[in-house]
Order: structure tokens, then C-alpha cells, then sequence
């Protein structure tokens, strides 16, 4: 983090929160609800970008609208890191679309990915065909998700 991420103030961490609620606002409307001009508030938003508080855009989508209805959690255990390399792994399975997150851990797992599948069968062919054929993949454990509370959002 760079020294001016550091020097956050409360219209900026008021602007993140609110942005992270519905990003749709424009300055306009996040600006009159804080007693900014619309460009006071564009230049805020600028600065928070240029400093990496914010990634790229996206659109958080309904998996369960869209006919996803399992998502599980896998931790993996690599067999052997000496021969396969993690870039090798990596790679891999950033190719197989259900595989929504990659989290290299440290830990119990090597690996600890967000799979989604339509089905419970689904699942099982992606974890078949798909997962346990990744190089170096040793031990596996799932766990599928029942619910979920909170998603991530502002610190």
C-alpha cells in the first residue's frame, strides 16, 4: 500500500462503503448526499482508482439465476511440488470455467479453490474429469456450501 492510500479521510472511506453497496451511483448523486460538486466528487473517485482501492469493475452475478446451484470449496494438496510446478497448476486450473477463485494458501491444503456446478452429478464430472486430472493433485477435500451470509465487502 502506498503512503497516500494511507491518508484516507472520511469522505473517502464514505465513498468506498457507499460505492461498494451500489456502484451504479454517479458522482453526482454520491456528491449531494456528502455536500460535494459532482466533480469534487469525480475526483475523488479518480484518486481511490489511481491508488488501486479500487480493481476493475465487475458485475456480480446470480449463479443460482443463472442455474449454478452448488457451489463447493475444495482444499488440494499438491502430491509432489518438486515436480509439478505451481505455475503449472495454477494455469490449469484457472482454464476450467467452474473454478471461480484460486487462493494459494498456507496450511493443511496447498490450494483452496470456489467451484460451482449445477448439480450435485455436475459437480462430480467437473471433480472427475476436470479437477482430479490437474497436474500434481494429490489429496482432496470438499466442502459444499450450504449458505452464505455475508459476501465480501467494505473493511
Amino acid at each position: 500500500m502506498s503512503q497516500d492510500a494511507m491518508e484516507l479521510d472520511d469522505i473517502d472511506r464514505h465513498l468506498i462503503r457507499a460505492l461498494c453497496e451500489d456502484a451504479t451511483q454517479s458522482a453526482g448523486a454520491l456528491g449531494r448526499e456528502m455536500g460535494l460538486s459532482q466533480p469534487a466528487t469525480w475526483r475523488r473517485i479518480k484518486r481511490l482508482k489511481e491508488l488501486g482501492i479500487f480493481g476493475p469493475r465487475r458485475v456480480d452475478l446470480d449463479l443460482e439465476g443463472l442455474g449454478f446451484g452448488v457451489t463447493v470449496f475444495l482444499g488440494i494438496k499438491l502430491a509432489t511440488k518438486g515436480r509439478v510446478s505451481l505455475e503449472d497448476f495454477e494455469r490449469a486450473v484457472r482454464a476450467i470455467p467452474e473454478v471461480q477463485t484460486v487462493q494459494h494458501v498456507l496450511g493443511l491444503f496447498d490450494y483452496r479453490l470456489r467451484v460451482v456446478a449445477q448439480d450435485l452429478p455436475d459437480f462430480e464430472r467437473v471433480l472427475r474429469r476436470r479437477i482430479m486430472t490437474l497436474p500434481g493433485v494429490g489429496n482432496v477435500e470438499a466442502n459444499v456450501l450450504l449458505s452464505e451470509e455475508r459476501r465480501p465487502g467494505p473493511i
